[in-house]
């Protein structure tokens, strides 16, 4: 039986269209069906996974969110190449892809598995909140206005802090690479099921990482006056009023990454990344 392939390109990179049409007539050629989809569109992408063995990213890490937050539910593996600047989670380059996916395609390489955030806004005004999943962090920070924002912050029902700055992110060990590094946090390895509590610009308030365990669960409460912004994976931007609240925890869907080279890759590769991240 022919195995599904999906492929998720960014729409707003000349070279992510070309090679999704490139993907569009080589697959079959491997005895493949597939279906392409633009990343942006992650509702259209969540219809077509079903039954899908292998999903394509071709853009940078960005699409490779969107590609997690659609597939994970599913259990699809992702293949991610590099067309953007970092690549800090993709697995190969535009160049290699061809050579690579009839390997893949039989069986080779391995799958990596990465924790995900649930992450739930409950309105001070509304009965329902809104529930989502994601890869690398959610941000709850001050909203277009700049002054502090204000927050009360539980860990296992248990206050923590009151904390006033520029904002908290919570992170994954895949996030722990991005914004929260950029704020002095730590880096988690990749397969690790810690959350990681990061302050953003404290004033004469909390300023300390904390490294959380996989069960806990973290609430945050906006007690400001001017509004605040929820934000997932820096594409999912929700507002946050006065009495409105975070909820979040280790998210019941894991990310699933095929992966080439040998474990011990992100170590390898590590350094190199920190330098090209700084130039």
């Amino acid at each position: 039986m022919p195995k599904a392939v999906g492929v998720l390109f960014n729409a707003g990179l000349e070279p992510a269209k070309a090679l999704a049409g490139e993907m569009e007539g080589f697959l079959p050629s491997l005895g493949a069906e597939v279906w392409l989809c633009p990343a942006a569109d992650e509702d259209s992408a969540r219809n077509m996974l079903p039954g899908t063995e292998l999903l394509l990213s071709l853009g940078g890490d960005g699409t490779i969110l969107r590609a997690a937050r659609a597939a994970a539910p599913y259990g699809v593996p992702i293949l991610g190449v590099n067309l953007g600047r970092l690549g800090f989670i993709t697995e190969v380059g535009p160049d290699e892809l061809h050579q690579r996916l009839p390997g893949l395609l039989a069986g080779e390489g391995w799958v990596e598995e990465r924790a995900m955030l649930q992450v739930e806004c409950l309105s001070s005004s509304e009965s329902n909140g809104h529930s989502f999943h994601g890869l690398n962090d959610a941000v709850v920070n001050r909203g277009e206005v700049a002054r502090v924002v204000h927050l009360k912050v539980w860990v296992d029902g248990e206050p923590v802090t009151a904390f006033k700055g520029d904002g908290v992110i919570l992170a994954t060990a895949t996030g722990s690479t991005g914004y929260a590094l950029s704020a002095g946090g730590p880096i988690l390895y990749p397969q690790a099921r810690e959350i990681l509590f990061q302050p953003l610009a404290p004033h004469l308030s909390w300023h300390i990482p904390l490294v959380l365990t996989p069960e806990v669960v973290v609430e945050i409460e906006v007690v400001t006056d001017h509004p605040a912004v929820m934000s997932l994976d820096g594409q999912v931007n929700l507002p946050l009023a006065e009495g409105d609240r975070v909820k979040a925890c280790r998210s019941p869907h894991l990310a699933r990454f095929l992966r080439t080279e040998p474990p011990g890759y992100f170590y390898r590769t590590l350094g190199r990344r920190l330098v090209d991240r700084s130039g």
